[in-house]
Formats: structure tokens, sequence, C-alpha cells
């Protein structure tokens, strides 16, 4: 089957002359006669971004996946690659209303106009994964009903395992591979892929969202009708909105575009330091911009299969280096590095410092338009392969999701600078977490913990002790001094909760 996937492969990409692309390089053309002579009779009057687009909808949703990233990067990409490239984010050719209709009655064990008072069989829209219909519930309510693809597990299945395969080549094979651990790579974008596939772990992310942001002035998430979900289906409430594509739209309908682009930022790290739970997959296709009056000007977020989470110490990690620099404090950077594990314990911080440096400081003290995120991603990552620096694969989806979050910049305001947007942001999230009210939050929180195991601290002290073997029977001497030592530590311990205990009954009045 492998085999089969990658003779596909490279029928479609030959099929659309997407050899193009690497015979028009200068490399090539430098060795090897124009690109035209490759063509054997292969029709190219087409345009290259046509081209591009049509395979890569022949290849399937792991590549229109690909595609709808690239389209969000017109700083890397040229304008007619990227104009094209957008058409994959809502133009995916639908599959048969009859199909959905098949599917809806497989899972409600019943007729389709029985479920519901109205149901749309024209699709409003169409994705990679599964299409959208407009319907009504019972009661009249307006949702939204999305279908999962048919088929599309198989599909998805095999391009995942020539990705594996292509990992487990480029790690053996490649001097950087083991650092860059592409396997894991991959993995880590199986899982997320994969629980994209279950419709009802769709459900459960945009209701934790939709809890997150109930109450926001920037952000609405639609309800949830538990009811009539399951894993192929997904029913939730209609939104309305304009496409954040649409500009021209936008402004008529008076949205503010500048303060929309800094709700974006917001948003985002709002998500990632706030929430520790964000929506990984804000292309442009994804993301609407309420207009009606009590939510104008709000941002209104769809699709919710792929979200990311970070841990604690993710986030401590992130803020530390985003404010870092912020502030062009390259030492933190390089040290919080090294803190983290990402490069190896014995790297020299001077050297690692500069490296940074001599990478960052020419991009600061611009506006937006003038940086690429991406670029400086890019610049980071050859000039930190000396030191051995390993990806975090649990932070790829945090990476894809702010490529995407500069490009919506980008698109709406080119003048806005992401530095000066998100540096209040980050550094009174690092005040709350590490002055007094993360003190108290912490503790509060560990309270319960802390409760339960100081009647138990005599006991397992007394029994540490019991466990250094001979030492009781052979020093009565220092079984009376580890006594007097634990004596003092509980009357210590008892002194330091009191006190605290004291200044948060005093910070709650």
């Amino acid at each position: 089957m492998r085999v089969t996937r990658l003779a596909r492969i490279l029928f479609v990409a030959l099929r659309y002359g997407l050899d193009e692309y690497l015979l028009g390089h200068e490399r090539f053309t430098a060795i090897v006669p124009p690109a035209r002579f490759f063509r054997f009779g292969r029709d190219f009057t087409t345009p290259r971004a046509v081209r591009l687009w049509l395979a890569l909808e022949a290849l399937g949703p792991i590549f229109v996946k690909f595609g709808q990233m690239l389209s969000t990067r017109r700083d890397l990409l040229p304008l007619d690659l990227a104009d094209e490239l957008a058409r994959l984010q809502d133009r995916v050719p639908p599959f048969a209303s009859d199909t959905v209709v098949a599917i809806l009655e497989r899972n409600y064990q019943k007729p389709v106009d029985t479920v519901f008072r109205a149901f749309d069989r024209t699709p409003i829209a169409s994705a990679s994964v599964a299409q959208v219909h407009f319907a009504e519930l019972p009661n009249g309510t307006r949702v939204a009903i999305k279908v999962l693809r048919p088929g599309i597990e198989r599909v998805i299945g095999n391009d995942l395992s020539l990705m594996h395969t292509a990992a487990l080549i480029l790690e053996k094979l490649w001097s950087d591979g083991k650092r860059l651990r592409p396997r894991e790579v991959v993995r880590e974008f199986e899982r997320s892929l994969r629980n994209e596939l279950d419709l009802s772990r769709e459900a459960a992310n945009c209701s934790q969202l939709r809890h997150n942001f109930i109450n926001s002035p920037l952000l609405q998430i639609p309800d949830v009708y538990w009811e009539w979900c399951t894993p192929e289906v997904m029913v939730m409430e209609r939104m309305s909105g304009i496409p954040i594509a649409q500009l021209d739209r936008l402004r008529e309908a008076g949205i503010d575009l500048k303060r929309l682009a800094r709700a974006g930022v917001e948003l985002f790290f709002t998500q990632v330091f706030r929430d520790a739970f964000f929506h990984a997959d804000m292309h442009p296709g994804n993301i609407f911009v309420a207009v009606d009056p009590p939510n104008h000007g709000k941002y209104v977020a769809l699709d919710f299969g792929i979200v990311g989470t970070l841990s604690s110490r993710d986030q401590s990690y992130l803020a530390q280096n985003f404010l870092a620099f912020f502030r062009r404090d390259y030492h933190r950077v390089a040290t919080a590095h090294v803190e983290s594990g990402w490069v190896p314990a014995d790297t020299r911080i001077d050297e690692l410092e500069a490296e940074i440096r001599a990478v960052c400081e020419p991009i600061f003290d611009q506006p937006l338009k003038y940086i690429s995120l991406g670029k400086l991603l890019m610049q980071l990552f050859r000039a930190s392969r000396r030191f051995n620096v390993e990806i975090q694969p649990q932070l790829v989806l945090l990476q894809k999701t702010l490529i995407n979050i500069e490009g919506l910049g980008r698109h709406l305001d080119p003048d806005l600078d992401l530095w000066v947007t998100a540096k209040p942001f980050l550094e009174r999230w690092m005040r709350d977490q590490m002055g007094w009210r993360g003190l108290q939050r912490r503790f509060l929180a560990e309270a319960p913990y802390l409760v339960s195991a100081l009647p138990e601290l005599p006991r397992l002290i007394h029994q540490r002790l019991l466990e250094a073997p001979g030492k009781l029977e052979a020093h009565e001497r220092e079984l009376a001094r580890a006594q007097r030592q634990r004596n003092w530590l509980l009357g210590a311990i008892a002194v330091l909760l009191a006190g605290i205990l004291a200044l948060l009954a005093l910070q709650t009045r």
C-alpha cells in the first residue's frame, strides 16, 4: 500500500508539472538545459499556481492542510501561489449529499427528517476532513452539522505510513536527523490529525474553548449540542460573520482592522499563557468576524479539530524566552535553552548568546511588515545547529499557530508590531506567576495535599531514619541528634505554615 501511495504521489507531481519548481531552480538551470526540455509533451499552459493547487487537492487531506498553512505566508510565497492556495481553505469539492444523509441515518438510527425539523442537503462548506450543512433542531434552534468524510481514515493512514518511513530514513541518513527527531515530530502530527478524525473530540475542544472565553469581548465560540454529537457527526450553534480574509467587506461593516489585528495577538497569548490550551488551526478559512450588534468586531472561531496544550514548564520557558527576546537579553535566552534541556548542559553560554545576537539584533526596532517571524525562526534554527539544539515535538503546534497568527496580523495590519503588542501581556503573566499572587495561588492549590501530609510527617521522617542500615543500633548519640533535628524541623514547618496562613487570611479580607 505504501508503494502504491508513493507511486501515486510521484505520478500526480509529474502530471501537474511540479518538477518544474525543482528543475527551474538556479542550481539546476546552471548545469542542465531549461526545464521545458523535460516536459515530454505535457501541457504547461495552465499557470503554475493553479497546477500546484490541483495537485495538492488530488493528493488528499494531508497535502491540502499543508497548502492551507502555506497560504497564510504571503511573505514567503509569490503572490500567485498564495492566492491560489487560499482556495484550499473553503473550496475542497464536497462529497455527495446522499452519502451525508446515509451517514446521519446510520448514526441516529432513524430518518434525517425525523431527527431535524429542517436539513439543507447543499453543503455550506467543504473541507479536507469534513463538510458542513445547515439544519434546524426540533425546537427550531439553527445549527451547523459537521459530517466526517467517508473513508478518510484509510487515506490519512496511508499518508502517515509514508511520513513515518520518510522520517525514519531522514533520521538515519541525514547528519541532523537525530537532533531534529523527525519521527517524534511525525508522531505528534499524527496524534493531532487522528484527534481531528474524531468529531466527538472536536466537540469537546469546542466546548472547552467556549468555557474559557464565555464572557470574552474579543472571541465567540459556538455552543455544542451534545445530544446529536457522535464520532462522525458534530452539531453546534450556527455562527454568522464575515470571513476574515474579505477586508473590503470588513471595512464596509465598520470593523477596525488595526484593533482586530491587536486582538488576534492578545487572543493567542491569552490561550497559551492563561489557559495552556489553544486553537492550533487558525488559518483564515477558520476565522470569521461578527457584525451583529451584540458581538460587533469579535472574532468567530470555527473548526476545533486541532488544539494544543502546554505544561506549566513549557509556559514558563516560552514566557521567559519571549520576554528575553523583547528585551534583547540574549544571555537570558541562551541560559533558558540550557535550563530547559534544549541544549547540552556543557554548552558555552557566551558562544550560544553570540549566535542568537547575530541573528536577532538586525530585526528589532522594525514594524511587523519588515519582520518575518518565520524567517527569524529558520535563521535561529540554522544558527543553533552547531550547539545541538533539539526540536521539541510538543511545541510544533505552537510554532505553526504562531506563524498563522503572524500571517493574520500581516493581512489585517501590515504595520502591527507583534513585539510591542505582546510584551505587556507577557510581563503581566510573569508578574502573576512569579509574584505574591502566583505564590498564593500555588499554595492554595497545594493546601489539600499539605493538610493531609502534615500529620504523616513525623512517621515518615522516623521511617526514613530507620531505613539507614545499622545506624540506630550502632550510634545512639546520632539518633538523639536526629530526633532533635526532627523536632526542630517540625517546629519550623509549623511556624512557616502558620505565617503563610496568616498572610493569606490578611490578603483575602
